[in-house]
């Protein structure tokens, strides 16, 4: 009988060890007291919060050409660390003009004070109310941050997100808030064909019902900021704050010229456009280049 049990004891021993790797790994506890941000990260069926070490050096006023956008996004949030009522924010416009870098700057700004930073994919929304029920009654101010937000057609998701928002979030703790950027407006895209059912009464032009639901998701949002490609003098303008930045550090001596706008304008015509990534990778290559000359051969 002794032997029996003890040949079992082995082989259920050895299923567990095939079986370990498999296994979700055991949550970390996160000490939000000095944690300033974290990723929900899905695992199986279920999913985790995992400590981030995050840069600090990204400062609101790095950020040129979106002042107005930075101002209300800013008062927002300040509003919310502050424990007063604050709206949902959708971020949406132009590539590259600065939406995930003014979310991250906030963090900055606003750390000391108790804003925290929750990254989560897009595809893991459906997991908000686990989310939020971890943060329920935690002193900090929690910001959960979907970045490049947004559904393709025939994808069901985007309800999903809808019922979250209406169901788990409006109705979570006052210290969680939503914030996502986009490339689109409207996260769903529109189709030709959804027009077709539009209905005129008494004169008066009422949407069909597929235009209706895909606009009500963008709509959750109390907030909704847009972002433009910049005009010249403002890519000019990052470009040289940027190239000042990085050459500071360094002692790198520098001068603007009518050459050097140049240069940063043909870059970003090889590139088809004009925003706030552009010009900083423009003044990285240009500090790197000029650092790289000057040492000794």
């Amino acid at each position: 009988m002794e032997g029996r049990l003890d040949g079992f004891l082995a082989r259920a021993e050895q299923v567990l060890e095939r079986l370990e790797p498999w296994l979700p790994a055991q949550p970390q506890q996160i000490d939000w007291q000095h944690c300033l941000a974290a990723r929900w990260q899905r695992e199986g069926r279920h999913g985790s919060l995992r400590a981030l070490q995050v840069r600090l050096d990204l400062r609101l006023d790095d950020l040129l050409g979106v002042d107005r956008q930075r101002a209300q996004l800013e008062a927002n949030t300040r509003q919310f660390v502050a424990g007063l009522p604050a709206n949902h924010a959708l971020l949406w416009g132009a590539r590259g003009t600065g939406k995930s870098s003014l979310v991250r700057a906030l963090l900055a700004a606003y750390g000391e004070a108790g804003l925290r930073l929750i990254e989560i994919e897009r595809d893991d929304l459906a997991d908000l109310p686990q989310v939020v029920a971890q943060l329920a009654g935690l002193p900090q101010r929690f910001v959960l941050f979907c970045d490049d937000l947004s559904f393709d057609a025939g994808e069901g998701d985007f309800r999903v997100l809808k019922s979250v928002l209406d169901g788990s979030l409006e109705q979570a703790p006052d210290n969680v808030l939503l914030y996502a950027t986009s490339n689109r407006r409207h996260l769903v895209p529109e189709r030709q064909s959804d027009n077709a059912d539009w209905q005129r009464v008494d004169g008066e032009l009422h949407p069909s019902e597929a235009v209706e639901d895909k606009i009500a998701l963008s709509d959750r949002f109390g907030l909704w900021l847009s972002f433009y490609p910049f005009s010249q003098p403002e890519y000019l303008a990052v470009v040289q704050h940027w190239i000042a930045a990085l050459a500071a550090p360094c002692g790198l001596r520098w001068a603007w010229s009518e050459e050097l706008a140049r240069e940063a304008i043909r870059w970003a015509q090889g590139r088809g456009n004009r925003n706030g990534r552009c010009a900083y990778q423009f003044a990285r290559h240009w500090v790197g280049r000029a650092l790289l000359d000057a040492l000794p051969r």
